[in-house]
């Protein structure tokens, strides 16, 4: 497969109220065409740091972020947060569409795009009611169909499970994962959930505490091929590669 994504000796120096601070030291990894992969760590290691440095929204220190598709990195990518960042007084389509309309693509392609992942994705019937109308699992596919909608190759996801309650959260990852899968994105999710990570990923990145370094990577391949996260979570060997993975994080610290 092709790499849409390379981090090349990558870090990161700021300035705090006590001096510089190293957050993240040298990582290196790439990312696939169509691969899901999870970067995972230990609290306040720079995960979502790294997230944004390949948005492009930090300079790194040290280190590049190679984006190879076929758009400019600021087309290729698309951003999803830990909050849905829904604006409570805009519809669901005028919510969806607002990255089109920022970008002044408000073409009759990308509007019929909207409508057709909003009607795939059950949220069709909603388009003219406020998010309040949505349950917490609704607005997180809404917020992802946004991300889709300017039709990114490579998804970026920051903890975007991380505001629901534990059930919601399983469903909703399961539902995100398969609306992903479906669409044929690459993605690069931030968790700081073992469970979620295996049951999501093709593929696992640790990262050690501050700052941050590639402790060892994980292939997840389950007998019988590639299943939903609820059916990873069953499976004989998730167990094993949810203990690998924890021994592999430094939670002491």
């Amino acid at each position: 497969m092709n790499q849409l994504l390379r981090v090349d000796h990558l870090s990161m120096r700021y300035q705090s109220a006590e001096g510089e601070i190293d957050a993240i030291d040298d990582v290196s990894f790439s990312v696939s065409d169509g691969e899901f992969v999870s970067v995972i760590g230990p609290s306040g290691c720079g995960k979502s740091t790294m997230l944004s440095l390949i948005a492009g929204l930090m300079k790194p220190s040290g280190g590049e972020i190679k984006i190879e598709t076929q758009k400019a990195p600021k087309d290729a990518l698309g951003y999803m947060l830990q909050k849905d960042c829904l604006f409570e007084w805009r519809t669901i389509r005028q919510n969806v569409t607002l990255g089109l309309e920022i970008r002044g693509i408000m073409s009759k392609e990308n509007l019929e795009y909207a409508d057709q992942l909003l009607s795939t994705y059950g949220l069709y019937d909603f388009r003219d009611s406020y998010p309040d109308r949505l349950s917490g699992g609704m607005r997180q596919r809404c917020a992802l169909i946004r991300t889709l909608v300017a039709r990114p190759e490579i998804l970026l996801l920051d903890e975007p499970f991380s505001a629901l309650d534990y059930q919601t959260r399983l469903a909703v990852s399961d539902d995100i994962y398969t609306i992903i899968r479906r669409e044929k994105k690459t993605a690069v999710m931030v968790t700081h959930d073992i469970s979620e990570a295996v049951s999501m990923s093709d593929r696992v990145i640790v990262l050690t505490k501050r700052p941050a370094t590639v402790k060892s990577e994980h292939v997840i391949t389950f007998a019988g091929g590639r299943i939903s996260p609820i059916a990873c979570r069953e499976h004989e060997e998730f167990k094993d590669y949810f203990n690998h993975i924890w021994r592999d994080i430094d939670v002491h610290v």
